[in-house]
């Protein structure tokens, strides 16, 4: 199907034809679905929105949720502060504040404080990626971590249809431009590509792009057939959209000048893959999410899909096994399981990475090897991407093996390493060398050539014990 010339008329699907209506923070106490909850819960989740941005659509509200099953059911827990989300110190912060009906700029001030805790920007984000242009002038909104792949962040796209409670770029979305990374440069963009050619992947991130008109999209995009820029290979678009407004690819008022975009990137040979962020099976059983999936995919872009394990919302091993088997058939690759990110609620929603490979473990073992491209548990740490390839026995030490995916060095790429074990660790940070070692391989060399990368932190993985502090952001 074309989506270049006369447009198709849609089979629209039931859902696609609602308004996007959206709900924030401000109006929590004026939906409908929580009229049946305890005034306690409703307060408990004030409080968490006042630090930890919240926005939700009604299509999540409508479709997504079982609202039979509350507050456990996995997309409520995806979508709506809980208690736990604070720990009780931050908790009892705020809520007293807004029991006192405190001054704003009280507030305001706290929430600033209980945000800087929570390691607004993990990995380095801000000390060692961002690029220069000429060698000499950064640019905002790029990150350039890995030799191969430029991330960019277009300004229009820095919000999503619904945020998910553990995003760990939360700090995008809570008014804060110290911590916002944007840019609606698209000659900056376009500048650094040109003058990088081992670049081979561009990847448009957010937030969301698929929030931004096609038209903001295409100002992006287009100039990528120019010859110039013909090793640039791969566009990948990171997205949310699919599950949690997926009109925006069936209904919306721009939803085929959209599809004819994809379609002529594809057709001038850009590989174009959608990187869907999906977090439970139950998010691709709607008719809109199906009928926006196959449109996709009927311009000839790649849908890959990639998540965290998350304690409360998939800590199933059943649940990824649905979840991959269902992708295939929907003509979806399965790409990462993720490890929760040292950010925002991560004590919420963590899982110890023995727990994480066990559950890995288990549920590729119940797919054919179509849904075996699912990679992890991975964590993406300072380093670079590390997954946890499983926990044996060397030397009489019990041990993880781990290995880099991806590597700010590409020569770390694919290279063994151990880890002591440790049944409590949830986190790169809270692992040491195995064997007596004390630092592993890239240790000394991520501290010489990326020493911005709050290299305070990585000593904990030259330590022996772990009395140490807790740290984060390796």
């Amino acid at each position: 199907m074309s989506y270049n010339n006369a447009q198709p008329k849609r089979a629209v699907a039931v859902e696609s034809a609602r308004p996007f209506r959206v709900h924030t923070q401000r109006n929590l106490d004026r939906i409908d679905a929580l009229r049946g909850l305890s005034e306690d819960r409703r307060f408990a989740m004030k409080v968490v929105s006042t630090v930890l941005p919240f926005r939700v659509n009604d299509y999540v509200i409508d479709e997504l949720i079982d609202w039979d099953n509350v507050p456990d059911d996995p997309i409520f827990q995806l979508v709506f502060p809980q208690q736990g989300m604070l720990s009780e110190r931050h908790f009892s912060r705020i809520a007293d504040l807004l029991r006192a009906e405190a001054a704003p700029a009280a507030l305001e001030a706290a929430v600033r404080e209980i945000r800087a805790e929570l390691n607004p920007h993990p990995a380095g984000q801000l000390e060692s990626n961002l690029p220069k242009l000429d060698g000499e002038r950064p640019l905002e909104g790029l990150q350039h971590k890995y030799r191969e792949t430029v991330l960019f962040f277009p300004s229009q796209g820095q919000t999503c249809h619904a945020y998910c409670s553990f995003c760990f770029r939360w700090a995008q979305f809570v008014g804060d431009k110290s911590l916002r990374i944007a840019s609606n440069e698209a000659s900056g963009l376009h500048a650094y590509l040109r003058q990088h050619p081992q670049v081979t992947d561009l990847l448009i991130t957010g937030g969301d792009p698929m929030v931004m008109k096609a038209r903001h999209l295409e100002a992006y995009l287009e100039p990528l057939l120019r010859p110039e820029f013909d090793h640039v290979q791969s566009i990948r678009i990171g997205t949310k959209a699919l599950t949690f407004w997926p009109q925006r690819f069936v209904g919306d008022a721009d939803s085929d000048q959209l599809m004819a975009l994809l379609e002529r990137l594809v057709a001038n040979g850009k590989h174009v893959a959608l990187m869907a962020h999906t977090n439970h099976w139950r998010e691709l059983e709607t008719a809109t999410a199906r009928e926006a999936i196959a449109r996709l995919r009927a311009t000839g872009a790649e849908i890959r899909s990639q998540g965290p394990l998350l304690a409360h919302i998939n800590d199933d091993p059943e649940v990824w096994t649905r979840m991959w088997r269902t992708q295939v058939r929907l003509g979806i690759i399965p790409y990462y399981m993720f490890v929760q990110r040292d950010t925002g609620a991560q004590h919420y929603f963590e899982v110890p990475l023995v727990r994480a490979w066990e559950i890995y473990r288990e549920a590729i073992q119940g797919v054919s090897g179509l849904a075996r491209t699912a990679r992890g548990p991975s964590m993406s740490a300072g380093p670079g991407k590390i997954e946890i390839q499983g926990v044996t026995e060397v030397a009489g030490e019990r041990v993880f093996v781990l290995r880099f995916l991806q590597g700010r060095n590409p020569d770390w790429v694919n290279r063994p390493f151990f880890a002591r074990f440790d049944p409590k660790a949830t986190w790169l940070d809270d692992l040491v060398p195995a064997f007596g070692e004390d630092r592993f391989f890239f240790t000394d060399e991520y501290l010489t050539r990326w020493p911005s990368a709050q290299a305070a932190r990585i000593e904990s993985v030259r330590a022996p014990e772990s009395a140490l502090p807790e740290v984060s952001g390796l």
